[in-house]
């Protein structure tokens, strides 16, 4: 985890928690500061983010052979985005990949750089690539417009998401053109670590302010972005967060992991789905990430809410310029898409008391992301969700 951003000592900056430890939640204006967001007309300082560098000329056809994505024709500046899974095809990294023609540029939380790069160096064995932890050597920036070439940044990555790979398939119930994710645009650039301050003052003079963390998080929510800090845990498959659509080539060659990607595809379903909840937002507070989502029998009983087991849980939870709160959820696939969802938040006992709160509940208007019947392809009719749309 690299040290606290010396941006954090510009005005009005507070800390962020959790998996942003490191940089700002925000700069005292969190709602402005997502609207300039929006525009284009601030960044984010993602300084806690990772860096890990894979050089050699086989680095891009051994980087497919590791991972779900084809990225061996990856041109010098594209981006893609790649999953390394376990033998059962669970999600453990998910890198952002861009090219500069000599030297592969990996991205991801910070929580998991040096772990990337002590497996990718564990898997070389005698190709010709070398991985270096440039976690403490760069910084990242990220932004929805591209920022200015003064800043000299060696790499660039842009965000695919929602377009459709090539050998991807789409898990959402809504048409491509309606995807909330459609305008999505999010830059990742990396700069020199020492340069950061310099950056930013560099970023002010040309009309760019900062935005906190929060700022992303918002927009990233709304456009059912799914992150691996917050959405990914230790069960996840890609096929539960619509990341087959992005991160994984259905049809590529052997990787760990793709007996249970090939096999949900083509014959089962995801056991859980994402969804998008709006979030009832009466209360001054909003829950916590992990909070359990509940199906309840009777919506207007707070005994029978209490009562019901959890179908599920936040993931991720934000507060949006327009839509106000909103969150992202893993539930159970057999959830009634159409049930009025309930968010059980249990807030932590005050320090020295033993008295438990009363948990807080929130309605929560459930939209589909992931089908309850998405997967099972084998045998579909041409035409059908997964398997026949025209090319």
């Amino acid at each position: 985890m690299a040290s606290p951003s010396p941006l954090l000592n510009r005005p009005g900056a507070v800390a962020a928690s959790g998996p942003d430890e490191g940089v700002a939640a925000h700069y005292g204006s969190p709602v402005a500061e997502q609207r300039a967001l929006a525009d284009g007309r601030a960044a984010v300082d993602m300084s806690h983010c990772a860096v890990v560098t894979v050089s050699g000329p086989d680095r891009l056809s051994w980087l497919t052979t590791l991972s779900s994505q084809q990225v061996a024709g990856l041109k010098p500046g594209d981006s893609s985005e790649l999953l390394l899974l376990d033998i059962s095809g669970r999600i453990e990294q998910a890198p952002a990949i861009t090219d500069d023609g000599e030297t592969a540029w990996l991205i991801t939380e910070g929580s998991h750089g040096a772990e990337l790069a002590e497996w990718l160096d564990s898997m070389k064995f005698m190709l010709r690539v070398e991985i270096t932890d440039r976690s403490a050597d760069f910084a990242v920036l990220g932004s929805t417009a591209r920022l200015p070439e003064s800043l000299g940044a060696p790499a660039v990555w842009a965000d695919p998401w929602p377009n459709l790979a090539p050998g991807a398939e789409p898990y959402t119930a809504v048409a491509e053109e309606e995807h909330p994710g459609r305008d999505w645009c999010w830059l990742l650039t990396v700069v020199p670590r020492e340069q950061l301050e310099r950056s930013a003052d560099l970023l002010s003079e040309h009309g760019t302010g900062l935005a906190g963390v929060w700022a992303y998080e918002a927009l990233r929510v709304a456009a059912w972005r799914p992150r691996l800090a917050w959405d990914v845990d230790a069960k996840a498959i890609p096929h539960e967060l619509d990341l087959i659509r992005t991160s994984v080539h259905l049809t590529k060659g052997c990787y760990k992991g793709q007996e249970t990607i090939a096999r949900v595809h083509n014959l089962g379903h995801p056991p859980r789905r994402l969804v998008f909840l709006h979030l009832d937002g009466s209360e001054h507070t909003m829950p916590a990430p992990g909070a359990d989502v509940l199906a309840p029998k009777d919506a207007g009983s707070r005994e029978s809410m209490a009562q019901e087991r959890p179908v599920g849980r936040v993931t991720s939870v934000a507060r949006h310029h327009e839509a106000g709160p909103i969150a992202l959820a893993l539930v159970k696939r057999k959830v009634d898409p159409e049930a009025q969802l309930v968010v059980r938040d249990q807030p932590p006992a005050e320090e020295g008391s033993e008295e438990v709160p009363e948990p807080v509940f929130y309605a929560a208007g459930q939209e589909l992301i992931v089908r309850p019947d998405a997967g099972q392809a084998v045998g579909r009719p041409q035409g059908d969700f997964l398997r026949g749309r025209p090319r």
